[in-house]
């Protein structure tokens, strides 16, 4: 009997140790688990918002016929008259960028007034250039594109003087496909003439339509020579050519915008890279 009862005492001992044990392990488990619900709960409000990539690029679009020549002409200076750059992306963006009551144009007057350039659309009509009001002087202005549209970059020379004309897209030239740079070569423009520039060239009777899309679709994310930050910008650098009784004028210095649209006219030489 004596023997019964210390089993059944040691019994309900042990028993309370491993209901103790066991509470005491659901005690502790508690607050861990509600401390890692809290964490993960936290994780996704705290962590910092991507960026908005660019929502438009310029796509190598169909075969457009363009005939041109090969033409040997002198710069005045190796210092452009103008460099200047237009930023573009699809309309809800633009509406973020510029705000309210943005400034608006149909052209930019470049080289103190001497050519106009303006983006038209497929049926020869201006596209809006928008900047916001509060912005400087220097800030780029922007238009907004439709994915699938193509567009034409068209330059009126008002002025008895002829101009070389370079033009870039996404940071490319629009001539030979390669990173953008003032020493490129470029367009002529006549006096009292009209270039329009609607695609890349292909060969010299022949362009690639330039088309607003994703940007994946964008010429300059599936080429080499083409690099993703530069998309959504459009450049124009203009240069006055020697021309026998043309008036000479004082001239101004030009300093290229960001994002840069001749991306390969650094100031400086990079590091090297060492191989391992």
């Amino acid at each position: 009997m004596i023997q019964r009862l210390s089993r059944s005492r040691f019994f309900r001992f042990a028993t309370g140790l491993v209901a103790g044990a066991a509470l005491l392990a659901a005690c502790t488990q508690m607050p861990q688990n509600r401390a890692e619900s809290a964490a993960l709960s936290a994780t996704p409000s705290a962590a910092p918002a991507a960026p908005a990539p660019a929502q438009l690029g310029t796509q190598w679009g169909e075969g457009i016929e363009s005939k041109t020549r090969t033409v040997v002409t002198r710069r005045l200076s190796e210092q452009p008259d103008e460099v200047a750059s237009i930023g573009y992306n699809e309309a809800s963006a633009v509406r973020r960028e510029v705000g309210n009551n943005p400034e608006r144009r149909l052209n930019l007057q470049l080289a103190q007034g001497d050519v106009e350039w303006s983006v038209l659309d497929e049926n020869d009509r201006p596209l809006p250039l928008q900047r916001a009001r509060r912005s400087s002087g220097n800030d780029m202005f922007r238009l907004a594109g439709v994915e699938g549209a193509r567009y034409t970059l068209r330059f009126r020379n008002l002025s008895d003087r002829s101009y070389e004309v370079i033009a870039t897209v996404d940071g490319l030239d629009v001539l030979t496909g390669k990173p953008g740079s003032l020493r490129n070569g470029g367009y002529v423009l006549r006096p009292q003439e009209t270039l329009n520039i609607e695609g890349f060239r292909k060969s010299q009777s022949e362009v690639a339509a330039f088309r607003f899309a994703t940007p994946g679709r964008a010429y300059a994310a599936n080429t080499e020579t083409g690099d993703v930050r530069n998309i959504g910008v459009i450049g124009a650098a203009l240069f006055e050519l020697e021309q026998p009784q043309a008036p000479r004028r004082p001239r101004r210095d030009a300093t290229p915008p960001q994002p840069s649209a001749f991306p390969a006219d650094g100031a400086y030489a990079p590091p090297p890279r060492y191989r391992k």
